[in-house]
């Protein structure tokens, strides 16, 4: 029995290890320091956002659904990097639903390619690809849908697909994501399921 416990400390360590620096020293900061108190702060580079005091400044009236066609950590790594010139408010890992606020939510995260809708709307990127919906795990629609919920309920946005979009829905974009193997009728019953309202 005591060989297990350190062979499982021992994995522990290894697992802590691969997460990049950057990401194991947000861990540790408080619920106080995001807009969503499951979130942990992971931010972005000034360079790559808006700062804005919405929703006094803009009406937040969208929570629009994003595939990083990156892992995790690259994606973090993209957010941070002032040459980037893209962010998005959260970012939702695969694996186990982890969620990183990047841009606070009074701020306008440049995630959707569009002005307009980049002021009056909440970006949550998640990692994976549109062509492999393997990465769409039940703790990241779980998590995610959560944190769409919350938001929605903090903004006052009907929870349902003309309020809660696919980038590929934004006006302009030439992006496709999430994809068709995106499971909406899940994704929103979820939503609905853990809102507080």
């Amino acid at each position: 029995m005591h060989r297990r416990r350190i062979l499982q400390g021992a994995a522990a360590t290894a697992a802590a290890a691969l997460i990049p620096a950057s990401t194991r020293a947000v861990a540790a900061t408080t619920a106080g320091d995001t807009d969503y108190p499951l979130a942990h702060w992971t931010p972005a580079s000034t360079s790559n956002y808006t700062a804005s005091s919405r929703p006094s400044a803009y009406p937040v009236q969208y929570v629009i659904i994003h595939v990083t066609q990156e892992t995790y950590p690259n994606t973090i790594a993209i957010f941070q990097n002032p040459a980037k010139q893209v962010s998005a408010h959260y970012v939702v890992r695969s694996a186990d639903g982890y969620v990183a606020q990047c841009v606070r939510e009074r701020n306008i995260a440049w995630h959707a390619g569009n002005w307009d809708y980049n002021t009056r709307s909440i970006g949550i990127e998640h990692e994976g690809w549109v062509d492999q919906p393997s990465y769409f795990t039940n703790a990241m629609y779980e998590k995610s849908a959560l944190l769409t919920a919350s938001v929605c309920d903090r903004y006052n946005i009907p929870k349902d697909r003309s309020h809660i979009l696919a980038h590929a829905q934004v006006p302009g974009t030439d992006h496709t994501d999430p994809g068709p193997q995106w499971d909406w009728v899940r994704y929103i019953r979820l939503v609905n399921l853990y809102s507080a309202t």
